[in-house]
């Protein structure tokens, strides 16, 4: 059985989504939504989702590299399967081990890089939703301050409120957006795995 040379393209497609990804940082920075998000949140929870988005999707990235490295061995000119560099390592464990075992080996040891990933979306949506349990709280401390209902008194309170409801707001969008994102960009991986896979299927049952 032959397998057919696609373009798959994965670190040109990365490449281009982490250029969007940074000039719409860029854009959200130059508008000054940036810092109406930073000043806004005095938890500063949305200040280390975006921290922690920013380095997971450097790690993602990276892993695309990798991925796309496997798969340009795949299907290299060679007629070898050892041309990608995954096979190579199992390769060189000594027993050649069965078609079956040696699938699954590879499908487990790449699989397993995203695995990071996939907990780092569970954090960030945590962490938004962390923020907003803070923002509330700190919405309701005032009100236990309430004395009189004094007008100015009242308009401090509401004020020291919306504060309280600005970081809920705040620490919940960008925890949701940073999570749908990465999910996103992880399924761009999981989705040239499985095409990487079962084209490694074909080749290496074809070679038994």
């Amino acid at each position: 059985m032959l397998i057919e040379k696609k373009n798959n393209n994965l670190f040109l497609k990365s490449s281009t989504i982490l250029g969007l990804i940074v000039f719409v940082i860029y854009l959200i920075f130059d508008l000054g939504l940036l810092n109406l998000i930073v000043s806004s949140d005095k938890s500063r929870i949305s200040l280390v989702i975006l921290s922690i988005y920013l380095v997971a999707s450097l790690h993602w990235y990276y892993l695309s590299f990798l991925l796309d490295r496997e798969i340009e061995g795949l299907y290299s000119d060679s007629k070898k399967t050892s041309a990608s560099l995954i096979i190579n390592k199992f390769l060189q464990l000594g027993d050649k081990p069965r078609a079956t075992d040696f699938l699954s080996l590879v499908e487990d040891e790449l699989s397993n890089r995203h695995a990071l990933g996939y907990m780092v979306v569970d954090v960030l949506l945590k962490l938004g939703l962390t923020g907003t349990v803070i923002g509330f709280i700190l919405m309701l401390i005032p009100i236990g301050e309430i004395k009189d209902f004094d007008p100015q008194v009242i308009q401090q309170l509401l004020s020291k409120m919306s504060g309280g409801m600005a970081v809920a707001l705040y620490t919940t969008l960008t925890g949701l957006i940073t999570s749908i994102l990465l999910k996103l960009q992880y399924f761009l991986l999981d989705s040239s795995l499985t095409n990487f896979i079962n084209h490694l299927s074909s080749r290496v049952l074809d070679e038994e």
